[in-house]
């Protein structure tokens, strides 16, 4: 550890810092104006890297590599404003969560579209033309090219500045972000404003993902890699504030830029290896700056919109029919072995959509009757297909043993998180959910002494007597119904009246004496509990676990099914993870391009049945008693 080995990794985290800032800037911008989480901003970044590619190889190599650099992200911000236009007008009064949903399944397309296009490898840029050297700093080579994009970010913020300020449209965008619905009712046209905006913000993301052409491969993995670290960026700094996105990329890259610096350092008996913490120490700062200022360093608390939101409907006990309807299905799937035989494939699927069920279930618990919404649910799935794991390898615990205190090690994890969680509210609230999960992920993620790291931990099997035939499977199928029921009573008992009296009206259910945050703090550990127990029946299911269950991409994917099935029926999430797992597992197997057509399918439910397909169901019977009744 010296000084000029300290200087070159500030440097490199200055160049990092510009790149992170222009995907921030955009995405701060779309957010400010149209309030609309846009979890596609990571694909127009890994886009703008695939397209300047292939600019600078159809413009004869070199040569063409600086107007690649121009037409890659105007090219992307042609189709941001295609996408905006196409998709995203019509969901603008749509609830948060269904917006979500149809920015993740563009993801999904825009991946595969890339895969068709260009193909699964990696593909590697020339360097720039002039810059392709490197200077002397203090006896160390530093590339000429990251000095460049060191001047880019400054550069990109003072001509954001300049046309946010100094424009007609740069003052519509202002006015857009402090108050939406007054804008429109001056007569501004919002639809035209708002498609600049989002065109405006995917080019900036091109932008970035284009000057990264000499620096790194274009590789379909960057999407979701991007919107990980531009989310934490836009949070920090303060939603919709471009001078605190900056503020926040530079704090965050030189972080990192010490963490490498720094190395492996002895600290008394410890052994600290400060590289690895560059995983993980973005979502630190975030969790910190969330609980301390929710706002961000640089942000203004967000107002409430005039616009109501969908109305919700309250939850009903289910009929003599409903309840005879459940009972008939839960003895046709303990029959369905039987017929189709013990050792068939359909016994794996089920048992993969009841584990399913019960993890959205439990997500569904917090999200529609709580109103809490989180981006982190997989962190206890993930606890407790860990804590099975390691009860196993470790201890030689006994299959019972583990489906307790696994749930138990998942319900302590929400416990400590929930207790901070509860103190926010809307996309603050979802933003320290990802938070603590990514900090989650990337323990597991590295510590290889225990976790297993990246490998995991495999040898996680059921009893011999459940292994044959389709034991697991009724045992499975009983835990889960168990699970479904307990959640649902739970519901209609003191607890969940109290958690929709504190989501409909925090300020009323305080004034009648309710305990809001301990009401909220229940259900959030509660939540925790059954998604552990759906994470120990995964990791005996798949034989093992790995940090893809803490991922992200898993919390989303109980989003999805809660979604699909419907947020405002107790229906919704075991329909949604029935149809999910269903249309995953038949597309997957089908078609190499199987995210495209998931994703389709996802927006054509979004658009057609905004209320799910159960709340679809659910209105489609209520209307035609309607019409049975009408005279």
């Amino acid at each position: 550890m010296d000084f000029s080995g300290l200087l070159a990794q500030l440097l490199n985290g200055l160049a990092g810092a510009s790149t992170l800032f222009l995907v921030a800037a955009g995405l701060s911008l779309i957010f400010g104006v149209t309030r609309i989480v846009n979890f596609a901003h990571g694909s127009f970044y890994m886009l703008g890297l695939f397209v300047a590619y292939s600019c600078v190889e159809r413009l004869s190599g070199s040569l063409g590599f600086w107007p690649a650099l121009a037409l890659a992200p105007l090219a992307v911000g042609l189709l941001g404003a295609a996408v905006e236009v196409a998709l995203l007008r019509r969901l603008y009064r749509a609830p948060e969560l269904l917006q979500l949903l149809s920015t993740f399944a563009l993801v999904l397309v825009i991946k595969d579209a890339a895969l068709w296009l260009w193909g699964p490898e990696e593909l590697f840029g020339p360097r720039a033309p002039g810059l392709e050297g490197a200077v002397d700093l203090l006896g160390r080579r530093f590339p000429a090219y990251d000095l460049f994009l060191i001047a880019v970010g400054p550069i990109v913020l003072l001509l954001l500045w300049l046309l946010l300020t100094r424009t007609r449209w740069g003052t519509l965008v202002r006015a857009a972000t402090q108050d939406r619905e007054m804008l429109g009712a001056l007569g501004v046209n919002q639809a035209w404003l708002f498609t600049g905006v989002f065109a405006l913000g995917a080019l900036l993301a091109g932008l970035g993902g284009a000057l990264q052409l000499p620096r790194e491969p274009a590789s379909l993995e960057l999407d979701m890699l991007t919107i990980g670290a531009a989310f934490v960026v836009v949070v920090v700094g303060g939603m919709g504030s471009l001078p605190g996105a900056f503020v926040a990329a530079l704090v965050i890259a030189e972080l990192k830029a010490v963490c490498i610096w720094l190395g492996v350092v002895q600290i008394g008996p410890l052994q600290v290896a400060f590289p690895k913490l560059t995983l993980v120490v973005e979502f630190l700062v975030m969790a910190v700056v969330l609980v301390w200022r929710p706002w961000g360093l640089l942000g203004r608390p967000q107002a409430a919109a005039r616009t109501p939101g969908a109305s919700e409907q309250p939850l009903r006990p289910a009929g003599r029919a409903a309840t005879a309807a459940w009972w008939a299905l839960l003895a046709a799937l303990a029959l369905l072995p039987l017929a189709a035989g013990q050792g068939s494939y359909a016994t794996v699927l089920l048992t993969d959509m009841a584990i399913a069920a019960l993890f959205a279930a439990s997500l569904h618990f917090i999200l529609g009757p709580g109103g809490m919404h989180s981006f982190g649910h997989a962190a206890y799935f993930g606890l407790g297909a860990y804590g099975a794991a390691l009860l196993v390898r470790w201890a030689g615990a006994p299959f019972g043993v583990v489906l307790v205190l696994a749930p138990l090690l998942a319900a302590a994890g929400a416990l400590l998180y929930g207790w901070f969680c509860v103190r926010l509210s809307g996309v603050y609230l979802t933003m320290l959910t990802l938070a603590f999960a990514q900090i989650t992920w990337a323990i597991a993620f590295q510590w290889d002494g225990v976790t297993g790291g990246s490998n995991g931990l495999t040898g996680v099997w059921p009893p011999e007597a459940l292994a044959q035939g389709a034991g697991f499977y009724w045992l499975t199928l009983a835990v889960c119904a168990a699970g479904l029921y307990g959640l649902r009573r739970m519901l209609f008992a003191p607890l969940g009246w109290s958690l929709r009296a504190a989501r409909d009206s925090a300020a009323r259910a305080q004034a009648i004496g309710l305990d809001v945050r301990g009401t909220q703090w229940a259900a959030f550990t509660l939540a925790g509990l059954f998604a552990g127990l759906a994470g120990a029946l995964a990791a005996y299911s798949k034989g093992g676990v790995a940090p893809d269950v803490l991922a992200v991409g898993k919390s989303v994917d109980a989003l999805v099914m809660v979604l699909l099935g419907g947020m405002q029926t107790l229906a919704g999430p075991i329909v949604g993870a029935g149809a999910f797992t269903g249309l995953h597992d038949s597309v997957a197997r089908g078609t190499e391009y199987w995210r495209a057509l998931l994703g389709g399918a996802m927006l054509a439910l979004v658009l057609l049945f905004p209320q799910g397909i159960s709340g679809f169901a659910q209105a489609w019977q209520a209307r035609a008693a309607m019409k049975r009744g009408a005279p």
